[in-house]
């Protein structure tokens, strides 16, 4: 397993709109189901130039033998008062889950978190009952710091999610 990872650009717009169809298809555990993210090609285009040259957010692909596997952002805060922390997002297709992928993004968001964009402070949200991404979080230094009742709301039933951070 050729496992590669790095910063998306604009001309990756069509495949992320795509990679996010499917993997929305394949869990409840993300903010869109299987209508992916609602953006143009041209839209996502323009977001992932502009992050592209970010010193402060970042958005990765992985790609295993050429196919997007998994995607991962980091976006800081710009308010003066919440500059000092940034929030970060994975997801990784489900047949791709267990074989490292999400430590290898993760690894690489807090590196970039600390060292790029000199945060102080990374947090998250994630399902309640996703222990999967916990246990990864957790490895990487995460602590719950509450819940957030009814978060989502699928098919009319609420959703939990924690609410987990790191001080870098």
């Amino acid at each position: 397993m050729a496992i590669t990872i790095e910063r998306a650009t604009g001309s990756d717009a069509k495949e992320i709109l795509e990679f996010t169809k499917a993997v929305g298809s394949e869990t409840n555990n993300l903010s869109y189901g299987k209508e992916g993210v609602r953006s143009t090609v041209e839209q996502e285009a323009e977001y992932l130039n502009t992050v592209g040259t970010s010193e402060k957010d970042l958005f990765l692909i992985a790609r295993e033998n050429g196919e997007l596997v998994g995607t991962a952002n980091y976006s800081t805060f710009s308010k003066p008062r919440m500059a000092h922390r940034g929030e970060i997002g994975i997801s990784v297709r489900k047949s791709m889950w267990g074989k490292g992928i999400g430590t290898m993004l993760m690894e690489r968001l807090l590196s970039f978190a600390k060292n790029a964009a000199h945060s102080e402070i990374v947090s998250l949200e994630v399902r309640s009952d996703n222990d999967r991404a916990k246990n990864l979080y957790r490895k990487f230094g995460f602590r719950t710091i509450g819940t957030f009742n009814g978060f989502f709301k699928i098919d009319g039933e609420f959703i939990d999610f924690d609410i987990m951070e790191k001080q870098l």
